[in-house]
């Protein structure tokens, strides 16, 4: 009997250690910063999937994940640096993965991301990793990257948490 208490006794003395140093091993992490290509909305190399490659004719997502965030009034709203507002209104191409919101081969809106959906291994982003495109024609469902051009829009305080969008989009080979 004494042993199942003397068990007991040092069970919750550990609990209590690591209670103790979680906040501790909480701030440490904080202060860590990431490792460049680790993250959300970044594609793993161990990834069975093709990664984006970068095209100078195409918006980079590193360009458009620099976006930093405000809280304001119980919500996150984007800061944008200036060479994204720069972009704002202007006719822009942007790559990604389909993120269909209807069912059919075709899309006509549609989200596109910067890592694909069905990666196992890849780390899904926020809405700085995301795009919504609506399109003048529907463009083909497809696995593989999807280049779009259209007018582009940074969103300040999107009703649905977007902070891109790219209108009268068509689709680009």
């Amino acid at each position: 009997m004494k042993i199942r208490h003397l068990n007991v006794f040092l069970c919750t003395a550990l609990f209590a250690v690591l209670l103790a140093l979680l906040p501790v091993a909480a701030s440490a992490q904080a202060a860590m910063p990431l490792p460049m290509g680790t993250g959300a909305g970044v594609h793993s190399p161990d990834s069975p999937f093709a990664p984006i490659q970068e095209r100078k004719d195409v918006l980079p997502w590193s360009l458009l994940s620099e976006v930093k965030t405000r809280a304001e009034k119980n919500k996150l709203l984007p800061v944008f640096p200036a060479p994204v507002i720069a972009l704002n209104q202007k006719t822009q191409r942007v790559q990604g993965f389909m993120m269909p919101l209807e069912p059919g081969e075709k899309q006509k809106h549609f989200l596109l991301s910067s890592v694909p959906l069905t990666c196992g291994f890849c780390t899904p982003g926020g809405p700085e990793s995301m795009v919504e495109v609506k399109t003048k024609t529907p463009v083909a469902y497809s696995l593989d990257v999807v280049v779009v051009e259209g007018k582009f829009s940074v969103l300040s305080d999107d009703p649905y948490g977007l902070y891109y969008r790219i209108t009268d989009a068509v689709g680009v080979k």
